[in-house]
């Protein structure tokens, strides 16, 4: 399924998305949850898609009063590269520290980790992985706790998965080695992304 870029019209105005809003949100937790992957204790995949990214943008304009149409298409241009174009996933990656002493520790330690995040197919490879396309939120002397990622994935490898081909992700990095498999509830919400 091809999930073509949101428009305007696509969106709640303010004052029914105040009448909707409990609802959509019920409706887009429910949908998040086979679109989430502890990638580890710290680290958590959120696998974007239309839904997803709608709801991001609904709740902006409503927490900054954006109702101008000029600036609502500010937000759509700036959240609608989340959504996946048929043959790649799109994630938000948290790496999460309760703790904030913790946390500045370790972000301090992990540079450039998001730029060791992968998606392999089983016999297959691993899928071509970009992240922060945008802006970059890494230095060699720390990371920070939101990245983007783009996993980009050959027709074969699709067409494995389609199959049955195992799905995993991980990061190869010394400083914190992970992998994990999505559920089977999760591998066919991230399959339903491609075209």
């Amino acid at each position: 399924m091809t999930m073509t870029p949101l428009v305007r019209t696509d969106l709640y105005p303010l004052e029914t998305y105040a009448i909707e809003r409990e609802a959509f949100r019920a409706r887009v937790i429910a949908h998040k949850r086979a679109r989430k992957l502890a990638l580890g204790e710290h680290v958590t995949l959120l696998f974007e898609d239309r839904l997803t990214v709608q709801y991001q943008i609904q709740e902006m304009l409503r927490i900054e009063r954006i109702f101008e149409p000029e600036a609502i298409q500010d937000e759509l241009d700036a959240y609608n590269p989340l959504i996946p174009g048929g043959r790649d996933l799109k994630a938000t990656m948290l790496i999460e520290y309760p703790d904030p002493v913790q946390r500045h520790r370790e972000l301090a330690r992990l540079g450039g980790i998001e730029r060791t995040v992968y998606a392999e197919v089983g016999g297959h490879g691993r899928a071509a992985t970009h992240a922060d396309e945008d802006m970059d939120r890494s230095d060699a002397d720390k990371t920070s706790a939101v990245h983007f990622l783009r996993f980009d994935f050959a027709p074969a490898q699709i067409a494995a998965l389609r199959t049955g081909a195992p799905l995993a992700f991980g990061i190869e990095d010394a400083r914190m080695p992970l992998r994990a498999t999505p559920s089977a509830q999760t591998r066919a919400a991230l399959l339903a992304d491609f075209a």
